[in-house]
Parts: C-alpha cells; sequence; structure tokens
C-alpha cells in the first residue's frame, strides 16, 4: 500500500541491491529476499524530518541521521528532474565519488533525461547530502520550528550531490484510449492536464490519441508557466478548438485558471482532481470529479462526484448515462404531451365540424389515469440510443422543449385528434362493419342538432337493447356508442404504437428494435388487455358506455392507428438530418479556429 510512486522506487532499491565499488550486491539475501534485505539495509536509520512535497518546489525531501554507519544528517532527495538538478552542485561518480556537477555534465544529464520523457517515462531525478547539507543542525526536536516556513525549503535543499534519475512507466488503462475517442465522437473536448514534464505528458497524449500524432505541439502543448505568460486573447485562442489541449508542469493556480478561462468561453467543464490542492478548481468547475481511491477527503468534499474506480472510462460511462437519463425524459414527456394534444385536437376537431361528441368526461379519464400509465413508466427503463454518444452536446441554456420538439408534438398530436374524429366520422357515414347501421351524409352529421326537423329520417335497430323506431334522433346520442367505442380504440392504439416511436428519438424502428425495452412491450399488452376489459365486460360497458367490436372494426381500428409510426418515422429522419447538419456546423467552426 502507499503512494505508487513510492512503491515503484522501494521495489527498484530492493532489485538493484546495494551499491558498493565492486558493484551491486549480489548476496542470496539481496535476490532471493528483496525486501527482507532492503530492510537489513535501513537498520540504525531514523528519520529526523520530512520537507513535503509541494507543487511550487516539486520536490520533497527527507533527513535521516545513521546512513551507512555515517555520523550527522543526511538529506535524501527526489523530484521533478530539472529542479533536483538545479539544486546539485555536484554528481556522485561512478566509483562513489562526488565530484562537481559542471554545465556540460548537467546538460547531457538534462539532454538524457528529455529523451527517455519522450518515450512515455515518467522521470524523477534523485539526490543526496551526505553531510547534511543545509540541513546538518536540524534535529527531531528543533525540526518543528526550524522547518515552520516553507518559503525557505529552497534554500534547505540545496548543495546536494546527483545520484541519477528513475523512469517510471504509469501505462494508461486499456480502456482510456477508446473512452477519449468515444469523447471526441460526442463533442467532448479533452484536456490532459499533468505535473510531469512536457515531454512525458505530450507522449502519453498522442498514445492516448489526445491529440494526434502530426500535432502542432506549440499550438496544443503548453507547460503551466508557459500558458500563465499568455495574455488573455491568447489562452482563449488556445483553448478553442475541437482538438484536444496538454498542460504539463502544471501548478494549482494555473489549473484554477484554466477552469475559469473556460466558464468565461460558455464551456461546461468537468474537472478531475484527487490532492488538496486541487480542491479549489474542483469546487470552481462546473463538475468536480475527485478520485475515490487515490483522492483526499479535502478533494472529495470539494467535488461533485467521487470516481470509486479512478478511472477516466467511468466518466464516460456517467456522460452517457446522463445523456440517456435526459433522453428517456423528453421521451417520457413526448408521449404524454403528443398523447394530449391528440385528445385537445380530437375535442377541438368535434366542435369545428359540428359533429357529436367523440368521448366522454369517464372514458378520457380512463385513458389518461389508466391505459397510458404503464407505458409512459416503462419509457423510462429505455436503452440508450445506439448514437446518443454521436450527438453534439447540448448547451446548458437549452430548452427542454425546442422549437423542432414542438413541432413534432404538434405534428403528432394533430393526427391523434384528425384519426379519432375520422373513424368517428367514417362510422357514420361510410363504414360497412356487419352490424346494418345506417348510413348518414357527412352534412347530415354536421347537422345533427338539426336532426328533428328531417323528414321521413329513419335508423336501423343495430344494437341490442336500443329502439330508434320511435326516436331517430338518439342515433346521434345514445346511438353513438359503437361510433365512440372504434374512437376510443383508436386513441388507445394509437397512443400505444406513439410509446413504440418513443423509444428512440431519432433513430428508426428498423434500427432499434422496440425488443430493446421489453418493459414497455409488456406495458403496452397490459394497456391493450385493460382497454378490452371495458369493451367486453358487460357492466364495464355501461360504465364506460361503449360496445363489443368484431373484427371489422378492429381491423378499421389499426387502419387508422397504424399511420402515426410512419409519419413519426419521417420526422425522425429528419431529425437525424437536422443533427448531423449541427454536429457538421460544430466541427467546421471548430476547423476555423484551430
Amino acid at each position: 500500500m502507499g503512494e505508487p510512486t513510492e512503491a515503484a522506487m522501494k521495489a527498484l532499491a530492493e532489485k538493484i541491491g546495494r551499491y558498493d565499488a565492486s558493484g551491486p550486491t549480489k548476496s542470496a539475501s539481496a535476490q532471493k529476499e528483496p525486501t527482507s534485505y532492503a530492510s537489513y539495509l535501513m537498520q540504525g536509520v531514523s528519520e529526523v524530518a520530512t520537507l513535503e512535497f509541494s507543487s511550487e518546489r516539486k520536490t520533497m525531501s527527507t533527513v535521516i541521521k545513521g546512513y551507512a554507519g555515517r555520523p550527522g544528517n543526511q538529506v535524501l532527495l527526489k523530484g521533478a528532474p530539472e529542479r533536483v538538478i538545479e539544486k546539485c552542485s555536484k554528481i556522485m561518480s561512478s566509483k562513489g565519488e562526488e565530484v562537481a556537477f559542471s554545465a556540460d555534465s548537467k546538460k547531457k544529464v538534462n539532454d538524457k533525461i528529455l529523451a527517455v520523457a519522450s518515450q512515455g517515462y515518467r522521470v524523477l531525478g534523485i539526490a543526496i547530502a551526505l553531510d547534511g547539507g543545509n540541513m546538518k543542525d536540524v534535529t527531531s526536536e528543533n525540526a518543528k520550528d526550524k522547518l515552520a516556513d516553507e518559503k525557505q525549503y529552497q534554500q534547505f535543499e540545496a548543495n546536494c550531490s546527483f545520484l541519477g534519475y528513475v523512469c517510471i512507466r504509469d501505462p494508461p488503462r486499456p480502456e482510456v484510449r477508446g473512452a477519449i475517442e468515444e469523447c471526441k465522437t460526442a463533442g467532448i473536448n479533452v484536456i490532459m492536464i499533468t505535473g510531469d514534464a512536457k515531454e512525458t505528458a505530450v507522449s502519453i497524449a498522442k498514445e492516448l490519441k489526445i491529440i494526434p500524432e502530426n500535432a502542432d505541439i506549440k499550438s496544443t502543448c503548453f507547460t503551466g508557466a508557459e500558458f500563465h505568460e499568455k495574455t488573455l486573447k491568447q489562452k482563449q485562442d488556445a483553448l478553442r478548438g475541437s482538438t484536444g489541449k496538454v498542460f504539463s508542469r502544471v501548478e494549482p493556480k494555473h489549473k484554477r485558471e484554466l477552469v475559469k478561462i473556460l466558464i468565461e468561453m460558455g464551456e461546461i467543464v468537468a474537472m478531475t482532481g484527487d490532492g488538496v490542492n486541487d480542491a479549489p478548481a474542483l469546487k470552481q468547475a462546473h463538475i468536480g470529479v475527485a478520485m475515490g481511491i487515490t483522492g483526499t477527503e479535502v478533494a472529495k468534499q470539494a467535488s461533485d462526484m467521487v470516481l470509486a474506480d479512478d478511472n477516466f472510462a467511468t466518466i464516460v460511462k456517467a456522460v452517457e448515462e446522463g445523456r440517456a437519463i435526459y433522453s428517456n425524459m423528453k421521451a417520457f414527456i413526448r408521449y404524454l404531451i403528443s398523447s394530449n394534444i391528440g385528445e385537445v385536437a380530437s375535442i377541438f376537431f368535434t366542435a369545428m365540424l359540428g359533429i357529436p361528441e367523440s368521448f366522454n368526461s369517464v372514458q378520457l379519464l380512463w385513458v389518461n389515469l389508466v391505459t397510458d400509465g404503464p407505458p409512459a413508466t416503462a419509457l423510462s427503463f429505455n436503452p440508450p440510443d445506439s448514437d446518443i454518444m454521436k450527438k453534439p452536446p447540448r448547451k446548458g441554456d437549452d430548452n427542454l422543449i425546442s422549437n423542432w420538439v414542438f413541432f413534432r408534438y404538434m405534428v403528432i398530436g394533430m393526427y391523434v385528434g384528425l384519426a379519432t374524429v375520422g373513424i368517428f366520422v367514417w362510422w357514420y357515414t361510410m363504414a360497412e362493419t356487419g352490424d346494418g347501421h345506417t348510413l348518414v351524409s357527412f352534412q347530415q352529421l354536421s347537422n345533427w342538432s338539426q336532426c328533428p326537423e328531417w323528414k321521413d329520417f329513419t335508423v336501423n335497430n343495430f344494437v341490442e337493447g336500443m329502439d330508434f323506431s320511435q326516436a331517430p334522433c338518439e342515433y346521434f346520442t345514445k346511438g353513438k356508442v359503437k361510433a365512440s367505442t372504434l374512437s376510443l380504440s383508436v386513441l388507445v392504439v394509437i397512443e400505444m404504437l406513439n410509446a413504440l416511436n418513443a423509444i428512440s428519438e431519432d433513430n428508426s424502428l428498423m434500427t432499434m428494435s422496440p425488443l430493446v425495452n421489453p418493459y414497455l412491450i409488456l406495458a403496452i399488452i397490459s394497456s391493450i388487455l385493460l382497454h378490452c376489459v371495458i369493451v367486453y365486460i358487460p357492466f364495464m360497458n355501461e360504465i364506460f358506455s361503449i360496445y363489443a367490436m368484431n373484427q371489422q372494426e378492429w381491423i378499421a381500428v389499426f387502419a387508422f392507428s397504424t399511420p402515426v409510426i410512419f409519419i413519426d418515422e419521417v420526422l425522425k429522419f429528419f431529425g437525424r438530418m437536422k443533427n448531423e447538419a449541427e454536429l457538421k456546423a460544430r466541427l467546421d467552426a471548430d476547423k476555423k479556429t484551430q
């Protein structure tokens, strides 16, 4: 357990063994029991004080005593190679002797460090002050007072001897590269922020495809200091475009600055972090994401979300899940609103045409409270659209119901109204359903209130228990029971088909089968069965003022209902075209800003 860097360096020391003039120790204890041997090496060594790592110094050091039997204090130093080299006036030779660390030697060491850093290795410089350097007089008793001022740490860590550098490989998780590609497809820009050297950061970024192999390093990769020195306009220009950006040797203040500028540019910013110093940037971002395993409690408290597995790919999955939830919410709303618009449209068309009312209040309450309930609930179980991560991200101020979405509501709603009224008119004027009911002209139907003035108007007795011989005008009131049943059945069936349409906002039912949501299929079957209960159970007929339907009437119901699928398929096609045009416009705009 412990910090990964510390564990890696400890393992390295155990593998190497202890150096002496004749070479690394080859004893059996060193090779077969490295952990025990490492403990043996530290016998008699005690820790006096620790100068913790800071992002400003980019180094940490430990004051010890008793190393290799030497008297007094010794200082062990590690950190960013360039910072460690700055603090070294000597270098340890291959013979274990301290010699002057000349400018030429420093250049050679730096060149080698840059070479391995460009291969994606994280490089740490290590140094030692065998004589205690500037911390000779530090003891465990006075350490708290002498080392209280962190501003003096730079001075305390000077006059060391450079031992060498350690290359550590932090391989990205296999799934991260795919997650970054998915982010790009989804219109999400990924910015890599690290404390590593620029060369290491660039190598890892290319490996993960955050930046392309042929990327212009000057315009896509910056150190924190380089970025900080730019003007505000230069910073904004550097952050624009869909190409990923890389920031290395970043300090907490640089992170806060990046978040602030991105927010001012109108971007929605999600920021990851694990340290205490990351807390301000996590708090400042729209979404602060703390690491659950390596993150500090301060970072977790400052964040909006804690990543349990410290895996970047999990963030992408969370984005997909969030989009799916939002999409399902829209599907739920789209289904209910378009259905309700249809009911209102039906009442409107009925009044406009002057025909008898298609529904009564009890029927509408049944449809809204019972029949519509199961499908609306089941829509919340819709799986994500197959292209949900290929759509451009919505803006923070986007309306839930856009003009295009409202237009779709109206088109579907108008058809629902036309279909329910249409089958009502069809039954009175053209239907041959085998029940022997009397056909009337549309003019007669729309002027049914004038029926008492009609001469020689007679109606066949087509419903058991109803006699129209004495009051033929009741054909448009009590006698509308079958026409009303057909209208109600069309409303129920068309709303079930509309629920199928709501499985995906823009994908065709040919590409996203209704079977992807078995709960919806079960809900639709349940709603149809509930409708059949009130149609075919006699005492329910009386409550809802409807009549049992025959096969021909069911065929008519489906003939009037199924066009809603084809209408919505056309609307989905134009929706896909609209999304593609928006994505293309976004990419073109990004290219112009690069």
